[in-house]
């Protein structure tokens, strides 16, 4: 059986649009989806968000640190070319162990 993936790239805050009411339809049939953030407010007002995703099952979050912590303070990106790990990983119920850098 083939699994479909969301691979999400949250820019700004989650609205309810095509792309998340198909992520809802995953975490309903107990499939996976794929975050990968990239935001100007991960270490502010967004953070608690998605410091509550990190512990929700199903939700796999490709590695993201910060990106230019002088410029930018509260900004965070994904390491884009860590996508295809994760969600292979994701495909196998697994996750990357070190998701913030």
């Amino acid at each position: 059986m083939t699994r479909y993936f969301s691979v999400l790239f949250n820019y700004h805050q989650v609205t309810y649009t095509s792309v998340t009411m198909a992520a809802k339809s995953h975490l309903r049939n107990n499939r996976p989806v794929v975050i990968g953030i990239s935001t100007n407010d991960a270490l502010g007002a967004a953070a608690k968000n998605i410091g509550a995703l990190l512990n929700y099952k199903n939700y796999y979050f490709v590695p993201f640190g910060m990106d230019n912590f002088s410029a930018k303070p509260k900004s965070m990106v994904c390491d884009f070319e860590q996508v295809k790990d994760t969600i292979e990983k994701a495909e196998k119920g697994e996750e990357i162990l070190k998701k913030i850098y």
